[in-house]
């Protein structure tokens, strides 16, 4: 969905990266050493100037994101780094307002775009656990009569297909403008009745095609099933269960970002200059992409994602089962995307564009974990590379 600018909400396909990883077992015995060694003599001169050398060594993170906005015209790039013993490490690049050229909030709040699809999964997967929705029961179940289209019929497409992205429906973002997307109010039934205007873009089951069709209707049924609004959900069951601060679902005609935060870019034809869209209403995104939240905060989410702190065992097994989607070895489950690293291995996340933003990142099996920000979605494949480059040097270096 890269080519499509007009939509505003992008998919997620054009992830994270890859690079290499340190040996630290080697380190670690060497360190051992040195602290046996210390209490006898001082370190030798050639220790010295290695640690020396390691000091001033530019971090390769932060050369990235200076990257980002020096050779791919990002205005600002942010990134949060945690480590496999739970050290995080910030960074900041470019400029919070190109108006007033004020500085980068460290680690501050952006629109995390198609990143809000693991939410409304994981409030999906605990119903399923809870017994109350079915993986394999058909939207029809519990949306009776709602989806019905030219080759398409809600009692042939199963809930697991819409979190896969395997039904078939088509997207609605591509007909709506970037300023009726910055300025309008949607109702969830309103993005539904756009999607359903058009064609089936395949047989339910058939084929991987991402359309954030699919989110809007897991968050119908979410609604249906729970009596409550979808926002209300998350946090409760996500969000102030594992204490993510800084993550919040905009209320109806919040147009704002709460906290402090770099302005957000967009630029549409590519050629176009840069506007800026830090507010908006992000209606058009609800279920598929409202959510606002910092790169630490998704890092958290992320971890305990991973860990198990969210899920049954049973439901992260099925979130965790991936179908190809696109090129580069990129895998989808259920809200959930893995990728290769270039230091072996896979990183586990999402991903999300929203006018104004990108977000790309993830955790990996072992703990670690990064999620990387840019003030403006790229508008070529090279940019593109460059942020999931990015992920990829904070996980394997």
């Amino acid at each position: 969905m890269r080519a499509q600018t007009r939509q505003g909400l992008r998919s997620s396909t054009r992830q994270q990266g890859g690079r290499r990883r340190r040996a630290v077992s080697t380190a670690a015995a060497v360190a051992i050493g040195a602290m046996t060694l210390g209490a006898l003599a001082p370190p030798a001169a050639s220790d010295s100037a290695a640690s020396a050398a390691a000091a001033a060594r530019p971090d390769t993170v932060q050369q990235a994101l200076n990257a980002l906005v020096r050779d791919d015209g990002m205005p600002a790039a942010l990134a949060s780094v945690k480590d496999r013993d739970g050290r995080t490490r910030t960074y900041t690049a470019g400029v919070g307002d190109l108006t007033t050229g004020s500085k980068v909030p460290r680690d501050g709040q952006v629109r995390i775009g198609s990143n809000t699809k693991a939410f409304t999964a994981v409030v999906v997967l605990q119903l399923v656990g809870e017994g109350k929705i079915g993986l394999d029961a058909s939207v029809d179940t519990y949306l009776p009569g709602l989806v019905r289209g030219k080759g398409i019929d809600g009692r042939r497409i199963t809930v697991r297909q819409l979190l896969q992205h395997t039904s078939g429906l088509p997207e609605y973002g591509i007909h709506v403008d970037d300023d009726e997307i910055r300025n309008r109010y949607f109702e969830p039934r309103e993005l539904l009745d756009i999607a359903l205007r058009y064609k089936a873009d395949a047989a339910p089951g058939t084929k991987w095609g991402y359309s954030n069709t699919n989110y809007v209707l897991a968050g119908l049924i979410v609604q249906k099933v729970t009596g409550r609004p979808l926002a209300e959900e998350m946090d409760r069951r996500i969000i102030k269960r594992i204490g993510l601060r800084h993550t919040y679902f905009p209320a109806p005609g919040e147009m704002t970002i709460r906290e402090p935060h770099p302005q957000g870019y967009h630029r549409n034809p590519a050629n176009t200059p840069l506007r800026n869209f830090t507010e908006m209403d992000p209606s058009m995104g609800w279920a598929a992409g409202q959510l606002i939240s910092t790169n630490s905060d998704l890092n958290r989410f992320f971890t305990a994602l991973l860990a198990g702190r969210l899920l049954p065992a049973a439901q992260l097994a099925e979130m965790r089962t991936t179908v190809p989607a696109g090129t580069s070895g990129l895998r989808y489950g259920l809200g959930l995307t893995s990728r290769p690293l270039s230091c072996g291995g896979v990183y586990w996340g999402h991903g999300g564009d929203i006018a104004g933003y990108e977000t790309r990142g993830g955790v990996t099996d072992d703990g670690r974990a990064t999620n990387v920000a840019v003030t403006s979605i790229p508008t070529d494949e090279a940019a593109t590379q460059h942020v999931k480059d990015a992920v990829d040097r904070a996980l394997c270096g």
